[in-house]
C-alpha cells in the first residue's frame, strides 16, 4: 500500500524514514476494542465474557509452570546473578531441560507447544523473580529465531532451527545500530547478493543474548532501484567466518545481560537463510515485535505483584507515630495504586494473549502496543513506590540486609532491572507515536487525499467532499449519549461497574472529538504535535485499562476485584479529564527547549557567565 501521508514537502531523510515505515505497516484496517475506543464507539461486546483460559490449556501450562517455579525458587539466586554479572551454566542447562527455551515452539519441532497465554504466565513468574533470566528467555523466544520463524519461516528453516532452539541453543535479534536508533532508513549494515548467496557487512549494537547465541536474526539493507531503503531479515550463524563480537555492553541493571556489539565482515549467508522474503525485513521485525512486546508487560505484572506483596507485609508490620504505616494515607494511597496497577497490567496481558490464542493472525497491533506502553510505565511507578514505602531498607541491597540480619526483600535490584522496560522494544515515546499513527489511520484513509499535493485538484476535491459527508454524520454522534453501549453490557453487571463502563464510553466519545478537533486545527502538521498525541494515546490506553479491568472483575466475581476495578475507573477518569482538558503549556515548554538548545546554559546554571548581571545579584 502506498503511503497515505504526503511526503513531498519533507526532507530526504524524513521522507525515506516515513515511506519505509509506511510500506512495512500492516495494511489491514484496524479492528478490536482499542480501535473502537479511539473511534468513540467502544465495542463492549468484545469484553464479555472476559476470555477465560480453557481448563485443558491451563492444565498444560501448569505442568510446566509448576516445575519452573520450583526450579527458580530452589536452584537460582537472582542476587548472586546480579552480583556476579553471570548466569551459571547449570541454571541455563536446567532451564533447557525444563523446556523453557521452547515454550511456544510446537511439539513437532521439539518444543512444549504451549499457548501465548501460558507463555505470558511463564513471563509473569520470571518477572517476579529475576530480570536477568527473564531477559535471557524472552530475547531468545520473543524476538530471537523462534518467533520470526514461526510466523515467516519456511518449513526447511523451521525443521533446521526450531529443534535446536527448543533444546537450549540460544538465539538473538540484531537490528539496532550506533547512529540509527529507531530510524531503519539510516541503517548501515548491508547485504549484497553475490552468486547464489549474500555477503553481509556491518555492525549491530545492543544485541541481547549475542554473547551466548548460536544464531541471530539480522536486519540488513538490501537496496534496489525500486526499494533503495529495502531491508531483509537473515539467519546468521555465529560460527560463520567474519562474525565477531566486538565488546560486551554493561548496564545500570540487568548485570548478567549477555548484550554486546557484533560485527559482520564479508559474512557469507546462503539464500535459504532469508526470512520472510527479500525486502520484507522491516515487516518481519515489526510483526515479531507485535507479539514479542507482550512479554514485557507480562513480566511487569509479576514484578508488580511481588512489589505489592513486599509493600503490604512491611506496611502491615512497620509502625510509625503510633500506628502501622499502611494506615497513613500517604502510604495507603501507594498500596492502592500498586494493587490497581498489578490487576490492570495482568488484565491487559490476559486479554491480548487470548486474542493471539484465539486466532494466530489476530490483529493485536494496538492492544499489544498499549500493554507494553501502559504496563512498563506502571511497573516503573510501582517499584519506585515500593522503594519509597520501605525507605532506607528499599535502597539498601539485599546482601547488606541479609548480613545485618534483616529480611532481604529485593527492591533496589529490580528497580535497576526494571528501568530499561520503558526503553527497549519500543520506548514510551516511540510507542506513543506508533499508537498515534495506527489510531489516525482510519481518518487518513478517508481524508488524507484531500491534502495530498501529489494528487490532482479534481482528486483532492472528490476526497474532500467524500470526507466531508462522512464527518457530517460521524461528528454529531460523538456528542450524543449512546444507549447501544448500555445494551452491550451483561444484565448482572454490578451497578457500580456498569456506571463506570458507561462513563468510559462517554470519555471515549470525548477522545474521538478531541482527535477530530486536533486534525482540523493542525492538519498535516498534527504528526509533529507529539506532546498532544501522547496525551491522546494515554487517554485511550487508560480507557482500555478501565474497560478490561471492569470486565475481568465481573468475570472473577469477588468483591476485592470489583473494589480494584472501581478505583481504577475513578482514577482513570480523573487522568483522562486532565489529559483532554487541552490546557497544557506545550508551546511554552517547547519554546524553552528550543532556547536551551540554541544557547545551552554553561556550568553553573542558572547563572551564565556571558551575562554578568545574572551573577552580580548573588
Amino acid at each position: 500500500m502506498s503511503t497515505l501521508i504526503d511526503t513531498s514537502r519533507m526532507n530526504e531523510g524524513q521522507r525515506a524514514a516515513l515511506e519505509l515505515a509506511e510500506s512495512s505497516r500492516d495494511p489491514r484496517e484496524l479492528t478490536g476494542l482499542a480501535a473502537s475506543i479511539f473511534n468513540g464507539t467502544p465495542d463492549f461486546r468484545l469484553l464479555f465474557p472476559f476470555p477465560a483460559q480453557p481448563d485443558k490449556d491451563r492444565d498444560a501450562g501448569d505442568a510446566f509452570l509448576g516445575p519452573l517455579q520450583t526450579f527458580l525458587e530452589t536452584q537460582t539466586d537472582p542476587d548472586r546473578i546480579d552480583r556476579d554479572g553471570e548466569i551459571p551454566d547449570e541454571v541455563i542447562d536446567g532451564l533447557a531441560q525444563l523446556g523453557a527455551f521452547g515454550i511456544k515452539i510446537p511439539t513437532q519441532y521439539g518444543g512444549l507447544g504451549l499457548s501465548q497465554t501460558n507463555y505470558s504466565r511463564a513471563a509473569k513468574i520470571l518477572g517476579g523473580h529475576c530480570g536477568n533470566l527473564t531477559a535471557l528467555l524472552s530475547a531468545h523466544q520473543s524476538i530471537g529465531l523462534p518467533q520470526p520463524l514461526l510466523v515467516f519461516g519456511t518449513e526447511a528453516q523451521k525443521r533446521k532451527y526450531l529443534p535446536r532452539c527448543a533444546a537450549g541453543s540460544i538465539s538473538a535479534f540484531a537490528l539496532t545500530e550506533k547512529d540509527v536508533g529507531s530510524d531503519p532508513a539510516r541503517m548501515k549494515t548491508e547485504a549484497t547478493f553475490v552468486g547464489d548467496g549474500w555477503v553481509l557487512n556491518g555492525e549491530k549494537l545492543w544485541c541481547t543474548n549475542v554473547l551466548k547465541a548460536d544464531a541471530l536474526i539480522v536486519m540488513a539493507r538490501t537496496p534496489t532501484a525500486e526499494k533503495p531503503h529495502g531491508t531483509t531479515a537473515f539467519i546468521v550463524e555465529m560460527n560463520q567466518p567474519g562474525v565477531e563480537i566486538v565488546t560486551r555492553c554493561r548496564f545500570m541493571g540487568l548485570k548478567a545481560l549477555y548484550n554486546g556489539v557484533v560485527r559482520f565482515t564479508q559474512v557469507k549467508v546462503p539464500n535459504e537463510n532469508v526470512v520472510g522474503g527479500v525486502g520484507k525485513g522491516l515487516k518481519v521485525a515489526l510483526t515479531t515485535l507485535n507479539t514479542g512486546r507482550l512479554t514485557l508487560p507480562a513480566a511487569c505484572s509479576g514484578m508488580l505483584e511481588r512489589c505489592l506483596s513486599i509493600a503490604l507485609e512491611w506496611s502491615g508490620t512497620r509502625e510509625q507515630w503510633g500506628q502501622k504505616i499502611g494506615n497513613h494515607a500517604a502510604i495507603g494511597g501507594k498500596l492502592a495504586d500498586l494493587a490497581a496497577d498489578a490487576f490492570a497490567t495482568e488484565s491487559l496481558v490476559l486479554f491480548t494473549s487470548a486474542l493471539v490464542d484465539r486466532e494466530s493472525s489476530a490483529d493485536i497491533r494496538m492492544e499489544a502496543a498499549i500493554a507494553k506502553l501502559w504496563g512498563t510505565e506502571a511497573a516503573w511507578r510501582g517499584i519506585d513506590a515500593t522503594m519509597q514505602i520501605k525507605g532506607g531498607r528499599g535502597y539498601e541491597t539485599a546482601d547488606s540486609l541479609h548480613h545485618r540480619g534483616e529480611k532481604a526483600d529485593p527492591i533496589e535490584r529490580p528497580l535497576r532491572d526494571c528501568r530499561i522496560n520503558t526503553i527497549f522494544e519500543g520506548s514510551t515515546e516511540i510507542m506513543h507515536l506508533f499508537i498515534a499513527r495506527e489510531a489516525l489511520d482510519p481518518h487518513l484513509r478517508r481524508g488524507a487525499a484531500a491534502l495530498d499535493t501529489r494528487k490532482s485538484t479534481s482528486e483532492r476535491a472528490r476526497a474532500a467532499v467524500s470526507a466531508g459527508l462522512h464527518y457530517a454524520a460521524w461528528y454529531p454522534l460523538k456528542w450524543l449519549p449512546r444507549p447501544l453501549a448500555s445494551r452491550q453490557l451483561p444484565s448482572d453487571l454490578h451497578p457500580q461497574l456498569r456506571h463506570s463502563l458507561l462513563q468510559t464510553a462517554s470519555l471515549s466519545r470525548r477522545l474521538a472529538r478531541s482527535i477530530f478537533h486536533a486534525m482540523a486545527h493542525f492538519g498535516p502538521k498534527l504528526e509533529s504535535q507529539q506532546l498532544l498525541l501522547g496525551r491522546l494515546v494515554d487517554t485511550a490506553a487508560e480507557l482500555l485499562v478501565m474497560s478490561l479491568s471492569i470486565a475481568r472483575a465481573h468475570h472473577l466475581g469477588d468483591s476485592r476485584s470489583r473494589q480494584i476495578a472501581h478505583y481504577l475507573s475513578r482514577r482513570g477518569a480523573h487522568r483522562c479529564h486532565q489529559w483532554l482538558a487541552g490546557k497544557d503549556p506545550d508551546q511554552v515548554r517547547l519554546q524553552l527547549a528550543r532556547s536551551l538548545l540554541s544557547d545551552p546554559p554553561l556550568p553553573g546554571f542558572p547563572c551564565n557567565p556571558s551575562h554578568p548581571r545574572d551573577g552580580a545579584t548573588l
